[in-house]
């Protein structure tokens, strides 16, 4: 928000022979020669301002009468370095001098001064002059949907009225731009999948309309003003999309699927097209542009880039008659960006790079090593903007702590080489509500405004003295509640502490900073104990987290007596778990001085209570986790004992975070589709699950009794070594229709490539008898690897064997927080660790990707080769084992 500082003019106050306010004041306002949509924007929110205030509001040249007279003049000149967006409020007698080089500094400058007459009662009493940091600061709107359509892919929705109905609520739209102005965003992101196939018309591809023509016209009015209200904001509206994603009736025709992971002549000539019609409709509408998550292979990416999508931008930039190639950004996300970026700025100058801040989570203000490195190096080529991206360690709790939120900026700026900022709302896939249980549904800019008032003004100036931010946030939280000065000092120091009590957790505990796990559903043993088995990703304790130790580093080195400098994960579980009892403690009792909006600070308290229950979970599960990783060091029994303790300790701490969070919120994340994998799979058989602390709470109370019983039978001497072999999988009937490949029987000593004599020597008791499909092992190898096109008349799980070795002759696991198909398939982690051994092979890790009946393409995502270990039914329950591991 445009937070100026400043005094009420009172009785004295210069060029003024009276009260310095009050209803016999007359305004007069005038604009000189400074013309323009945002002139005029910012003009009339000022003018609201000050008729709010009883004040007459006038023209210049009006006729004033005897009343007191308070001028405002707009006056276009240079402000000190003439940084666009700058502006100066200069106090003259009897009024202000508002000072700016364009129209957006204007603006600015009137809603500055608005903003100072709306709380203060008038304008600043010294001269000011206020300019940017940061490029470009935006905010992102989603038309997604928290699940999957019927019949589609991840990231397929059309712009229609069914799915989306807010966005043809123009009203609704004027409130949320209003609160983006006024926050000094000035970028408006609109994500979505495919968007061209709802908002243009290419005339050589009609089927590439897959949304009715009434419906296409009214998505297109929608953009072209969309686009001018954004414009009379100092907004520049943006829409992104995935690659190479196809609108459905036109792969259908064509006989191609709808997401491809390689460049087809029909596709690339589509969204050429396409890409060129967009820019000649919408001529001042940015793009920004994700190569992945289908389009996969460096090579790949860059002719995709290079062939189709840069000239189809420049191609609708002349068909548009446009003097400048417009602004296009192009995300890091999925991308081999290193590789591809660079000849991108050789063939197209007005580029912008975006990458990920903390992935798609909130742990650190300082990103450090490998994306560190990756950031600057996008900056070094160009303008780059940080993405805050999903926070799905945030979900679903409000979130307030500008005392974090600054010094996040700073870091992007100083240590990531930031021009730019793009926000996600906190619950990104159910806007524009809330995801409280709330009727009529709390909007996520009422709800949350301070997020967003918090990340805007930082991006716009994160370098204002303390003691300056410590009024004003104790001003705004006194203007949201009505309380007194110590309460809301009370309530600032609250929430900056919860503030730092997910990321903590997170970075120190959790498997990813990705959309795949939940933080306030909270962890399996098993998970804490063998994050192994979860494809853990590196770079969230190794680049988002400061330097520390994980469990299993921390329990080794401890117990080998060496030091263990840094973050700990005693030290994390302690320091979380005492923010969040002192945030809540800082808001007891506070709700008597509450005058304005005390439903929304009861559901304030209400959140901080849940963060201490989630950080008391964490706390006893983790020493829980600890206990069981010395055991086995040290072989001290006493140790599994502490570790049931423990285990029931966090049971009852998860029972009471459901307690307090089942009733107030209707979900615990906000995307429920195969994504959601830790502490439990989203989607199980097919049907959405595992969303609230109600569906988990009896799978950890199960989780405990499994322990203290097998913790019973081996004090009894009753567990003795691995269980029974389980029984094989059923075996599902699939056809091979790709002449390159065939079907094998998956058994001790068959050969599951083509062309080479390897034998399987191990296997898996699950696997035997299964129908596995072969293939070139040369051709993978050197990722010339051709898609198996296949047949089953039943949904089936098909089992890909991974090699578990890091060299590029083997397809590696993807990283499945940017492989969604992967994940919506099944295969964030393997089924079946250890499965078999191949003659000359690495060991073989078994992942289960899930088809419906019909005919399929077995696409894999990247380069290497792999086996095919089986195909089973969908209605066969596969339990994930480890055939490496002992227990306890």
């Amino acid at each position: 928000m445009w937070f100026l500082w400043g005094m009420v003019w009172a009785v004295g106050s210069p060029g003024f022979a009276g009260p310095a306010w009050g209803p016999g004041v007359t305004v007069v306002l005038d604009s000189g020669d400074v013309v323009g949509p945002r002139v005029e924007y910012g003009l009339h929110r000022l003018r609201e301002a000050w008729i709010s205030a009883g004040a007459r509001v006038v023209s210049a040249g009006t006729a004033l009468g005897t009343n007191p007279v308070v001028r405002v003049r707009l006056e276009r000149r240079k402000v000190g370095a003439s940084v666009a967006e700058s502006f100066a409020v200069r106090v003259r007698p009897g009024g202000w001098v508002v000072e700016a080089g364009d129209e957006t500094g204007f603006l600015y400058g009137c809603l500055g001064l608005a903003e100072e007459v709306r709380r203060k009662g008038g304008g600043p009493v010294e001269d000011r002059v206020e300019r940017p940091a940061l490029k470009l600061r935006g905010v992102c709107v989603g038309l997604q949907k928290p699940t999957i359509l019927p019949g589609r892919q991840v990231y397929e929705y059309p712009w229609t009225p069914e799915l989306f109905p807010w966005f043809y609520d123009r009203a609704m739209w004027r409130e949320f731009l209003d609160v983006l102005a006024e926050c000094r965003y000035n970028t408006l992101y609109l994500w979505n999948g495919h968007p061209f196939g709802s908002v243009v018309r290419v005339p050589e591809y009609p089927e590439g309309v897959e949304v009715p023509e009434p419906v296409l016209q009214r998505n297109m009015d929608m953009m072209h003003w969309l686009a001018r209200e954004c414009d009379r904001r100092g907004i520049w509206l943006v829409v992104m999309f995935y690659n190479i994603l196809l609108p459905q009736p036109l792969a259908e025709k064509h006989g191609l699927p709808t997401q491809l992971s390689r460049p087809h002549p029909v596709a690339a000539d589509y969204t050429r097209r396409a890409i060129a019609t967009f820019i000649r409709e919408y001529p001042h509408v940015g793009l920004l542009v994700c190569l992945g998550e289908a389009l996969q292979g460096a090579e790949h990416q860059l002719d995709w880039a290079t062939n189709v999508i840069l000239p189809g931008v420049m191609e609708g930039a002349r068909a548009a008659g446009l003097k400048e190639l417009p602004p296009l950004i192009i995300r890091t996300h999925a991308t081999y960006a290193e590789r591809v970026l660079p000849p991108c700025f050789a063939l197209y100058t007005n580029l912008y790079t975006m990458t990920k801040f903390n992935g798609e989570s909130l742990t650190t203000d300082r990103v450090r090593g490998r994306l560190q490195e990756l950031h600057r190096r996008m900056a070094a080529m160009g303008p780059h903007v940080v993405n805050v991206h999903i926070l799905a360690n945030l979900e679903p709790f409000r979130y307030f702590a500008p005392g974090f939120i600054r010094r996040c900026v700073q870091g992007m700026r100083e240590d990531l080489g930031a021009a730019g900022l793009h926000l996600y709302p906190l619950a990104y896939w159910n806007w524009p509500d809330a995801p409280d249980r709330v009727e009529p549904p709390l909007r996520q800019w009422e709800r949350d405004r301070g997020w967003f008032e918090a990340w805007g003004r930082y991006a716009w100036d994160p370098d204002r003295p303390e003691e300056g931010e410590r009024v004003h946030w104790r001003e705004r939280v006194q203007e949201w509640f009505g309380c007194g000065a110590t309460t809301a000092d009370r309530f600032v120091e609250a929430c900056d502490e919860a503030g730092l009590v997910a990321p903590i957790l997170l970075r120190r505990f959790g498997i990813t900073e990705g959309n795949r796990q939940t933080l306030s559903l909270g962890m399996t043993l098993e998970q804490l104990v063998h994050p192994e088995r979860f494809q853990p990703v590196r770079d969230l304790w190794e680049c988002l987290a400061p330097p520390g130790w994980r469990l299993q580093e921390y329990v080794a080195r401890s117990a080998a007596g060496e030091p263990c400098p840094g973050e700990t994960p005693a030290r994390a579980r302690e320091e979380a778990l005492a923010r969040a009892e002192r945030a809540v403690a800082l808001l007891e009792g506070a709700e008597a001085d509450v005058r304005r909006n005390r439903e929304e600070f009861r559901r304030w308290q209400n959140d901080l209570r849940c963060l201490a229950a989630m950080a008391r979970f964490y706390e006893a599960r983790t020493r829980a986790a600890e206990e069981v990783l010395r055991y086995r060091r040290d072989g001290d029994a006493v140790r599994l004992d502490r570790a049931a303790a423990a285990l029931a300790e966090s049971v009852t701490a998860f029972e009471e975070l459901t307690r307090l969070a089942g009733p107030a919120y209707r979900f615990a994340n906000s995307l429920q589709t195969g994504h959601r994998r830790i502490p439990f799979p989203g989607v199980v058989a097919g049907v959405v699950t595992n969303y609230h602390w109600s569906h988990v709470l009896p799978l950890y109370r199960a989780e405990l009794a499994t322990f203290q019983g097998r913790l019973e039978q081996w004090r009894q001497g009753r567990l003795q070594g691995r269980e029974p072999p389980p029984r094989p999988w059923r075996a599902a009937s699939v056809r091979v229709w790709s002449d390159w490949a065939e079907t094998y029987e998956v058994v001790p000593g068959a050969q599951p490539f083509r062309d080479r004599g390897y034998r399987l020597v191990e296997l898996a008791p699950e696997l035997h008898g299964l129908t596995g499909i072969r293939f070139s092992h040369e051709e993978a190898k050197n990722g010339r690897y051709r898609p198996v096109e296949f047949e089953v008349e039943e949904a089936v799980y098909v089992l890909l064997g991974l090699f578990r070795d890091e060299r590029d002759i083997w397809l590696q696991p993807p990283n499945v927080d940017a492989a969604a198909h992967w994940a919506e398939q099944g295969g964030s982690e393997p089924i079946l660790r250890g499965a078999a051994r191949v003659e000359q092979c690495p060991l073989v890790d078994v992942y289960a990707l899930r088809y419906p009946a019909g005919r399929h393409r077995l696409e894999v995502p990247g380069s290497g080769s792999f086996v095919v270990l089986g195909v089973v039914p969908a209605s066969e329950t596969l339990r994930r084992r480890d055939l490496e591991d002992q227990w306890p």
